[in-house]
C-alpha cells in the first residue's frame, strides 16, 4: 500500500511526538511509520517498536538495511536527511553514502587547538606592549566597571552556550528541515520587530528591569526548548527574538547612563569599557563551545543539556542586577521621530546609503550561513560545540589581527580590512558552492571554508563600527540602524524560505551559490564606497596616541 500524498501540515503532532520519519519511494509518496500503520516488509515486531518510536534499533547494518529497503533512503524534498544522523542506512541507489569517520573530528580538534594558540599568542604580545591607560589604574573605575561586567558576561555566556545545539535540537526532535527554516525565520522576525521598539522599551521600563527582564525571557525561551511541540518552540523563538533585543540594548544603555551620569568619570573611559568586553565576548564564546560540548555529552539529556545549563547563569546574571545595580532612566525618544530622522540621514548622505547596503548584504548572508553550517558538517561526525568554538577563535584571531593591521607599524585603514573581508567570504561562498556538491560532499574543505567566514567576521564587525561611527551623526545613529536591519533581517529570511522550499539535495549547494552573488553585490558596493570616501581624512584611523575605539560585539 502506498500512502499518495500527504501535506507538510498533516499528523504535525505525530511527528513532533514520536518523530515520525516520512521516506521517498522514488516518486512523493512516503512512508508514514506510525500515523499510517505502514511498515516496510520482513520486519521484526522489535524494529517495528523501533520505526515506531523513532529509535534505531540494535541490529548489525545488513539487518537494518534489509528491514528498511527503498524507505529507508532520504526525507522528502526539503526536509532533513535522517539517515546520516540517527543510524538509520540509506540505501546507496537513492542517495550518497555519508561515511562517519575520525577525519571531521581530529580537523575540528587540531583546528581549535591551532586557532585558540595562535589567539592567545597575538594577545599575550599586544599586552606586553601596551602600558596600562589612566582609566586602567583607577580603583573606582575598575569596581564600576566589575559590577557591569559581572552581570553582562553572565548574560554573554549564557547566550553563547545555546548557540552551537539549536540546528541539532530540532533535528534531535525529528522536525524537516524545512520546519526548522520556519522555526530560525521566526526567531529573526522577532528580533527585527522587537529591536525596531528596544529603545522606547527600555527607557519605559527602565534599564535595569529590562536586563532582569532579559533574564527571565531567556530562561523561558530556553525552557521551551524541552518540548517537542512545535508550536512551544515557535514561541520560544519569539521570546528568544524579544531577549536579543534586550541583550544589545538594555545592558550597554545602562552602563552608559551610570558611567556618565551617577559616577561622573569621563566620556572618553567608555571605549575601553566595551572594547575589553568585546575581546572577553570573544572569549566567552570560545569556552562557551567547549561547555556545550561537554554538557552535551556527558550529562545525559542530548542536545537540550546546553540550554538547561545556560537557565542557572540566567537567574544568576538577573539576581546580581537586582542586587547591585541601581535603576536609572531616560526620556522617551518618539519612535516615529526617530525613524524619519534615520532616513533623512540615509537618504542625505550616499556614504550611509552605501554602509547599510553593505551591511544588509553581509550580514544576512551570515545570517544564513548561522544555519547552514550544522546540517553540511553534523552528518560528517563533526563535534559541534568544539566547532563552534573555532569559529569563535577564527573570528577573534581576526579581530586581533585587524588591530594589529590598523597600528602604527602596518597601518592599514579600516576601508581596506573592509574589503579583504568580503572579498574572503566571496572566496568561502565559492569554496562550499564545490564541497557541498551532492554525492561529492567534502566536509573538511566545508570547514575551512567556514573558518575563513569567520575570520572575515573579525575583521569586518570592526571595520564596520568605525566606518559608521565616523559617518553616522550620533544622533540619528539608533534611527539609521533600525532602517539598516529591516533588510538584513528581510533577506536572511528570504533566504531561508527559498531553503525551506528547495531539494534537500541541491538546495544547500544552490543556496550558496546564491550567497555568493549576494557577495559579489556586496562587493560592488564596497567598491562603491571606497570611490567616495578615498581622499575623506576623517575615515582613517586614529593615531595610537587617541584613545581606543569600541569594536563592535
Amino acid at each position: 500500500t502506498e500512502v499518495t500524498t500527504v501535506g507538510e501540515e498533516a499528523n504535525r503532532e505525530d511527528r513532533l511526538g514520536f518523530g515520525q520519519r516520512c521516506y521517498s519511494l522514488g516518486s512523493s509518496s512516503p512512508w508514514l511509520y506510525r500515523t499510517a500503520g505502514i511498515f516496510p516488509e520482513h520486519c521484526t515486531e522489535e524494529k517495528k517498536m523501533a520505526l515506531y518510536f523513532g529509535v534505531a534499533p540494535q541490529a548489525s547494518k545488513s539487518q537494518r538495511s534489509g528491514c528498511h529497503g527503498r524507505a529507508a533512503s532520504e526525507a522528502r524534498p526539503g526536509g532533513a536527511t535522517a539517515a546520516a544522523s540517527d543510524g538509520y542506512d540509506s540505501d546507496p541507489h537513492l542517495s550518497p553514502q555519508v561515511v562517519r569517520g575520525p577525519t571531521m573530528l581530529v580537523t575540528a580538534y587540531l583546528a581549535f587547538v591551532g586557532l585558540l594558540a595562535s589567539c592567545l599568542g597575538l594577545e599575550l604580545s599586544r599586552c606586553r606592549a601596551k602600558p596600562p591607560g589612566r582609566a586602567c589604574s583607577n580603583p573606582s573605575f575598575l569596581r564600576f566597571q566589575l559590577d557591569f561586567y559581572q552581570v553582562y558576561f553572565l548574560a554573554l555566556a549564557a547566550d553563547w552556550l545555546q548557540a552551537p545545539y539549536l540546528y541539532k535540537l530540532y533535528q534531535h526532535y525529528y522536525f524537516l528541515e524545512g520546519q526548522i527554516a520556519i522555526l530560525y525565520v521566526c526567531g529573526l522576525a522577532a528580533t527585527v520587530l522587537f529591536g525596531l521598539v528596544a529603545s522606547s522599551l527600555v527607557d519605559r521600563l527602565g534599564r535595569k528591569n529590562s536586563c532582569v527582564l532579559f533574564s527571565l525571557t531567556y530562561s523561558l525561551c530556553c525552557l521551551t526548548k524541552l518540548s517537542q511541540d512545535y508550536f512551544v518552540l515557535l514561541v520560544g523563538r519569539a521570546l528568544g527574538g524579544l531577549s536579543t533585543a534586550l541583550l544589545f540594548s538594555a545592558f550597554e544603555a545602562w552602563y552608559i547612563h551610570e558611567h556618565v551620569e551617577r559616577h561622573d568619570f569621563p566620556a572618553e573611559w567608555i571605549p575601553a569599557t566595551f572594547a575589553r568586553a568585546a575581546f572577553w565576548n570573544h572569549v566567552l564564546a570560545v569556552v562557551a563551545g567547549v561547555a556545550a560540548e561537554a554538557v552535551a555529552s556527558w550529562i545525559g539529556l542530548g542536545p537540550v543539556a546546553p540550554f538547561v545549563a545556560a537557565i542557572p547563569l540566567l537567574a544568576l546574571a538577573g539576581a546580581l542586577a537586582l542586587r547591585n545595580w541601581e535603576e536609572n532612566y531616560d526620556r522617551q525618544r518618539a519612535f516615529s521621530r526617530t525613524c524619519a530622522g534615520g532616513l533623512r540621514c540615509l537618504l542625505s548622505d550616499r556614504r550611509v546609503l552605501l554602509l547599510g547596503t553593505i551591511q544588509a548584504l553581509f550580514e544576512s548572508v551570515i545570517f544564513i550561513f548561522v544555519f547552514l553550517w550544522t546540517p553540511v558538517l553534523d552528518p560528517h561526525g563533526a563535534p559541534l560545540g568544539i566547532v563552534f568554538s573555532s569559529f569563535m577563535a577564527a573570528s577573534l584571531l581576526g579581530s586581533s589581527l585587524y588591530r594589529i593591521a590598523t597600528s602604527k607599524r602596518y597601518h592599514l585603514q579600516p576601508m581596506h580590512l573592509l574589503s579583504l573581508a568580503v572579498l574572503m567570504v566571496v572566496f568561502s561562498l565559492f569554496m562550499l558552492t564545490f564541497s557541498t556538491s551532492p554525492g561529492q560532499e567534502n566536509p573538511v574543505e566545508s570547514f575551512i571554508a567556514f573558518l575563513l567566514i569567520e575570520l572575515a567576521c573579525g575583521l569586518y564587525f570592526p571595520s564596520m563600527s568605525f566606518l559608521r561611527r565616523k559617518v553616522i551623526p550620533e544622533t540619528e545613529q539608533a534611527g539609521v540602524l533600525n532602517w539598516f536591519r529591516v533588510p538584513l533581517h528581510l533577506l536572511a529570511c528570504l533566504g531561508l524560505l527559498v531553503l525551506h522550499d528547495s531539494d534537500r539535495k541541491t538546495g544547500t549547494r544552490n543556496m550558496f551559490s546564491i550567497c555568493s552573488a549576494v557577495m559579489v553585490m556586496a562587493l560592488l558596493a564596497v567598491v562603491g564606497l571606497f570611490t567616495v570616501v578615498r581622499h575623506d581624512a576623517e575615515l582613517r584611523v586614529p593615531s595610537p596616541t587617541e584613545e581606543p575605539y569600541a569594536p563592535e560585539l
